[in-house]
Parts: C-alpha cells; structure tokens; sequence
C-alpha cells in the first residue's frame, strides 16, 4: 500500500489540499460525480494534467475482439468495454496569453472538496502565471440526481491584483483515450477511437455533437450551453466540427473584477434512435437545466440527498474517519444508482474504466441489500434491468445446452463478455444471487406489483436452470456437480455450499410465487408438476458436511485436499493469482474471497450456532482475501460468532479501502461492492440484521471501539430507525401499520412512534480468535483509525 492521500477529516465530505501531479488518478476516482446514467470522474477543470480521462454514460460501450489462445464451444465471440463518451467537463483558461496549468506557473492555493449533503465537487485555485499574473479561481461541479442527462459546472475567475485578459474555452471532446484495460493490443485496438462522428450542430451559441460506436452502434449525443457574466461584457464565439465542439468567451477584468460561467451539458444514447433524435433529447435536457437555472439545480441535488439521508445515514459514535467512511461509501453507492433507470451498477460505478465497466454478481449480493434498505427505488430498477435481459440469459442457457436463464457473468448489456469460463460460465450462482436480491427487495418493500410482472419470470427462469443442472443420486439426495463459487481460487467443484444453498431458495420461492400467481405462471408455461419438481429438489439439496469437524465445507470434499503452503509464501506473493497458476490454486485449500462464509451469511437459517462458529473459524486460516468483496462478510459472521475485535478491524479494512488505496488500484475507479461492504459491516455485522419471512431480526452488539451506532432500514415504505448502544438498542418506526421485528429472538410488534427499548443481553465466551494464514491478518482498527 503506497502512502495515503493527505484526506480532511470531516463528517459530511472528503477534501484534498495541493496537488501531487504523480497520484491524480487516484484522486480522481474518490472525487467521481454520477447519477448512475451519467458519470464524470474527478478530473480537474481545465482537463490537462490528468491521471485518468473519464466521461461515461451507463450501458454505452464498445466490441472488441476476444483474444483466445484456443477457442472452444460456448466460448462469447465479443467483449464489452466501456468508453469515454464526449467530455462535456472540460473548461480551460487563458491568462492574457498563458494557458492555465498547474505544472507552470505558481500554484499557491488548491483545494477540491466532495461534499456528500450537496452532491458537488468543489475547487479552490489561486495561481500566478509565469509573467506574473495572478487569479483565484472557483468551480463547482454536479451531476444532478433529480435530471439525469445534465452535467453542470460554475467557474468563477477574479483577477486578484492586475488587469488581465481572461480567455475562457468551454469544450466537449470526443475520443479521449482510455487507460489500459486489456493487456492484449487487440482489444485496445478497438478502443483507441471508438466513436464515429456522425453530426455537429451550433444553434444560438448551443452545440451538440452526434457520434455512433463503431462495432457496437450506439449512438450518443451531447450537447451544451453557457451563461457567462463579466463587468465589462463577454464576447462569445460557438463552433463545432467532428469530434470537438468549443465555445470560446474573452473578457477583460481589472483588479478585482469577476467573471462567472454556467455550463449546461445534456448527454443521450440509444442503440435504436436516429441521430436527430438523440440530438434533440440532449438539446432539450440543457434547455430544462438552462430554464431551472444553476440554483435551481444546486436546490433539487440538496432535496434529492436530504430526501435519501434522512433513512440512509448510518451514524457512529467512534473515530471520525470511520464516520467519514461509511458516509463516503452510501454517497457514492445512492449516486451510482440514482437515476440508473433500468440500468444496473458496474463493478467500478461511473468512477472509472476498471473491470471495463462492467457488472458482476457482486451486484445483486453486495450492492443491491444496501440500495434496497436506503433507496428501494433504485434497487427496483436494478432488478428490472436483470429482467430486461431475459432475452441474452435465454439464448446463453441455450448455447450451454440448458434450460432456463443463464445470465451474464460480467456484461455491460446483459451478454456475456468473459472469455475465462472456469471463474465466470461455471459460476452459475450468480441465478440464484438475482433470485435472492428479488425475494429480499419484495420482503422489504411489498411491491407485488414487481413481484408479478418481473420477479416471477426471474424466479422461475433462474429455477429451470437448476434442474438441468444438477443430478439425483441413488440415495434421493440432489447434487449440482462442476460449478465455481464465489471464491476464485476453487473452480470446478462438486456441490458448493454456497451455490446449493441459494439454488435451493430460489427454487422454494419460485415454488411459492407461482403459488401465488398462478394466471401468470400458466402464460410462462409453468405446471404443478414443474413446482412440484423445485420443491423435492429444494427439500434434497445436497449441503456438503466435513463430519469429522462437524461443521459444512466449502465444496464436496474440499477439506480433505492439500492445504496451501503458507508459510513457503512470501508477503510479495500475493495476490497469488499474480504469481501461481491458476491449477495449483484450485486444487489445494486457500480461499480468495469470502465462500463458505457468504454461504453462512445469506442462509443464516441453514446452520446452527455452532456450526457457524467452526466453519467460520476453520475458513479464516484459509482466508487470503486477495479480492475486496471478503472484509464485509468476514465482519457480519465474526460479530455473529461473537469476535467484535475482529469483526471491527474487517471493518476497518472495508472502510479504508477506497481512501487510502489499500489495494494499489483505487485509480481505476472505486470497489463499490466492498463500499456497500463497510454498511454491510456496520448494520447486519454490529446491527445484526437478518432477514427473514417472519419479519426483520436484530442482535445488535457494539465493539468496545464503537460507543454508540444508528442506522435507517426501509421497511414496506416507511423508516425504520435503529440507535445502539453497548446496554440496549431502541427501535423507532417512522409512521405507517405496526411491524413484526425480532430482537436476539424476541418477536415483538413496533408501532409507530416515541420507539420501543430493548436490553442487549450478555454474550458468552466465544473462545480463542480465528487466525488467518501467516501475514494476511486484516488491518487493525487501530491501525486504520489511529485508535
């Protein structure tokens, strides 16, 4: 881990003062603006330096060829990868004649500031040209959550002690170049200028520019207007051609003088509309943000945010920085979802070109539960973006010579665009993840009307999948043989815990929705003897059992193989997929990423106490956690068990991820599964959330590091409010019909109201701490918080 950013300390933003030119990219991410439709990453105004150019707008990419050594059946022909749209962000300055870089010249002021109550990104700026020149300089930058196509941003430039001649050049640039996001030349070679210019248009001052992807066909059109101000005037001048379209403005300012420009940018895509079209929505979107104005604007991004924190905000009582964090990570999982509008979140958000873009289980299993208890909406059209899909997962089951629905390992319109098919094709969990994220969303909100329309047709396509895919044995016990879990260093394997346990709730809801709606099951073609099926293989499930340890395993057999030769690998080895080939990981015990402790976590009803304390416990000293999805979980089952020292420092891991670059990789945009890891850790690990068919359970318990935590749940519309503290938790309901919690196991009725105070009951010894393999402890809380 290379040294942290210099980050203020502060509970409702994330600030830098300077500028280390060699980290930008870094920066860059945690300074990302998004809507979930639109996405700038958080490059500085005048564009130049720059670590990584980012302009994207969710679900446009580019095909590449697929580079395979040897091709074989089933293998996807093409990739996806997103590309940098037309930037609509860049505003460059001129002083008199010098051009405003902050390489040249003195810099004697810069600040950038996230502000997580008002959704911008603010710059302070004073700069003195190499002639001697000096100007303070202010932007302000949105991305606005209630108008999904705009970008804005304000400048204000003072000229501090001198007249100047301010030029100011406002642009949209199209074919920004992406960093690397394929080793192979012939990937990159498709994204180097992805965009084919297709129209340019300048109308009153306005300019739009058209292009289409060249192998995928989508088009995109951005289009911007300006209103600039300054005491002696401001003459402007529009022009456009193929891939640049630049307003240039030119005042004079004495000493003291001010010049102020609004910049309006709309952005639209469709693989379908013509280009005129497109180019008239973006038009449209500016003129709407033109008539609201920059205040109008600004006002509706702080109702928008106070709307989503008043349930969302998750308070705690301990080191600054963890408050900081958690805070940081819900602003950017609520703004990379927002206004996604039947688009799903990308592994990296709009925060950078990481993972290509694209989007993963970690979707549904990590990202999703936190949008579903905060921002129920947004999860809705997540789901309903997996369903829009059904098409791609029909045609994927059928190339594998199945039944049912096959999604998408990692896609960006719902095909699959892996080529490594032990870790992504074999990987058939993620069906019975889209399953789970359905019954969890409908448990919390009662929306049956999503239930009927789009999670039954989910529930029962993901359902036929399993039933071609497994086995009866002789005995009558149901098996689902050669698959990959969600841990990467175990591919192949027969009957994984964590894939038979979520395959066998999907199949028992399946059951029970089209019980439930049988009209609509009959148009799918679903009969009794089909449900009937489902619920024998649920009940015949085959969980995998280490009977001389008396606790699950991983896989069949899995903890009777060879264990990895920990103490033989050097700090410098990991990740080990960097330095060991891929068959010496799978057939030896070392864990990934979390596995059999996800299975632990999401069927909590499966396992006994017990259980759940052994396997956990013989999991963590296989543990490597080289993948950022393990801290979360790892938290939630430590606390379970009863291990809140380790639970806080998994915490603490998740927390700091992102901020101080644990990884090394922050630059490629931000891990927005292990940020909704960090809720995760705080509100089922010390919250104890669990849920279930009879209602929301708690067994809340604090760490001695943690004084006090408070947290908002959605629960069938309305805000349910939890305040923890070491003796006892009180619940508070926001308004609507009384509801069923548990607490510790209590059942209790919440009405709403002053709230209702329930006492923590003492905890019994858990026995010694887990261990992890020699050198990959988590990072302490002490450690990451200066505790």
């Amino acid at each position: 881990m290379s040294r942290p950013l210099p980050w203020s300390v502060e509970p409702w933003g994330v600030g830098l003062e300077g500028l280390d030119t060699e980290r930008l990219a870094h920066r860059e991410s945690v300074f990302a603006l998004s809507n979930g439709h639109l996405g700038w990453r958080g490059n500085l105004d005048e564009g130049e330096p720059c670590g990584n150019a980012g302009s994207y707008l969710n679900g446009v990419f580019e095909e590449h060829p697929m580079p395979y050594a040897e091709s074989g059946f089933g293998y996807p022909e093409h990739g996806q990868s997103v590309i940098n749209i037309p930037d609509g962000a860049v505003i460059r300055c001129f002083v008199d004649d010098e051009p405003l870089d902050v390489r040249r010249g003195t810099v004697r002021l810069h600040r950038q500031r996230l502000d997580f109550r008002r959704g911008v990104l603010e710059r302070e700026l004073e700069w003195t040209t190499p002639a001697g020149r000096s100007v303070r300089i202010e932007s302000t930058r949105m991305v606005s959550l209630e108008h999904r196509s705009i970008g804005a941003v304000r400048l204000v430039v003072e000229a501090v002690d001198r007249p100047i001649t301010l030029t100011v050049q406002s642009e949209l640039i199209a074919n920004s170049p992406l960093p690397e996001v394929h080793p192979d030349d012939r990937v990159m070679e498709a994204l180097r200028t992805p965009l084919e210019a297709v129209s340019h248009d300048v109308v009153d001052g306005r300019a739009s520019l058209v292009h289409r992807t060249r192998r995928s066909g989508v088009g995109v059109a951005v289009s911007m207007d300006h209103r600039a101000t300054a005491p002696r005037g401001v003459h402007t001048e529009t022009e456009a051609s193929g891939d640049l379209a630049r307003t240039t403005m030119i005042a004079s300012l004495g000493a003291g003088d001010r010049f102020e420009l609004v910049k309006f940018v709309g952005h639209e895509w469709s693989a379908e509309s013509s280009p005129a079209t497109l180019r008239d929505r973006a038009d449209a979107a500016v003129a709407e943000a033109d008539l609201l104005g920059w205040d109008g604007l600004v006002a509706a991004q702080r109702a928008r945010l106070d709307e989503f924190w008043t349930c969302a905000d998750v308070e705690v009582e301990g080191p600054l920085r963890l408050q900081q964090a958690v805070r940081f990570a819900l602003f950017h999982i609520f703004q990379s979802a927002a206004r996604a509008d039947l688009r799903p979140v990308p592994g990296k958000g709009l925060s950078g070109a990481g993972y290509a873009g694209h989007t993963f289980w970690d979707f549904e299993a990590f990202v999703l539960p936190v949008l579903t208890a905060t921002a129920p909406d947004a999860a809705r059209e997540g789901l309903r973006w997996r369903h829009a899909t059904l098409a791609h997962a029909r045609r994927r089951a059928r190339e594998l010579h199945l039944a049912g629905a096959a999604f998408a390992w990692r896609t960006v319109d719902g095909r699959e665009s892996s080529g490594y098919w032990p870790a992504s094709t074999n990987a058939f969990h993620l069906d019975a993840d889209i399953a789970a994220a359905v019954v969890h969303y409908v448990r919390a909100t009662g929306d049956r009307a999503f239930e009927r329309d789009a999670g039954l047709e989910l529930l029962v396509e993901t359902a036929r999948l399993w039933v071609a895919l497994g086995r009866w044995d002789d005995s009558g016990g149901f098996h689902v043989d050669g698959v990959t879990g969600p841990d990467e260093y175990s591919a192949i394997v027969d009957d994984n815990a964590f894939t038979n346990l979520m395959a066998q709730l999907n199949l028992t809801a399946a059951a029970d929705a089209v019980r439930r709606y049988p009209a609509e099951a009959i148009a799918l073609g679903v009969g009794d003897a089909e449900v009937e099926e489902w619920s024998a293989i649920a009940i015949a499930m085959t969980v995998p059992i280490d009977q001389r340890r008396r606790i699950p395993e991983q896989a069949a057999g899995y903890n009777a193989a060879e264990r990895w030769h920990f103490e033989q690998t050097a700090s410098s080895e990991y990740p080990l997929q960097e330095h060991f080939p891929y068959f010496d990981l799978y057939r030896k015990q070392v864990v990934k990423q979390a596995d059999l402790v996800l299975a632990l976590h999401f069927r909590h009803d499966a396992f006994t106490f017990e259980e759940k304390a052994g396997a956990f416990a013989y999991a963590e000293s296989l543990t490597v956690r080289d993948s950022s999805l393990s801290a979360g979980p790892q938290a939630v089952i430590a606390e379970e068990v009863g291990h809140l020292g380790l639970a806080a420092d998994y915490l603490a891991e998740a927390a700091t991820i992102d901020l101080d670059d644990v990884r090394g990789d922050a630059e490629d945009g931000l891990h927005l599964a292990s940020l909704a890891g960090i809720w995760t850790a705080l509100v089922a690990g010390f919250g104890g959330l669990r849920d279930s068919d009879e209602g929301l359970r708690f067994a809340p318990r604090l760490p001695d590091a943690i004084g006090r935590l408070a947290f908002g749940v959605k629960v069938g519309g309305e805000t349910l409010r939890l305040e923890i503290r070491p003796d006892a938790t009180t619940y508070r309901l926001a308004g609507g019909d009384p509801i069923t919690l548990h607490h510790f196991g209590e059942r209790f009725e919440l009405a709403a109201g002053p709230g209702w105070r329930m006492p923590t009951p003492p905890m019994a010894d858990p026995g010694p701490r887990p261990t992890q393999p020699p050198g990959r402890e988590p990072r302490s809380f002490d450690a990451a918080f200066g505790s």
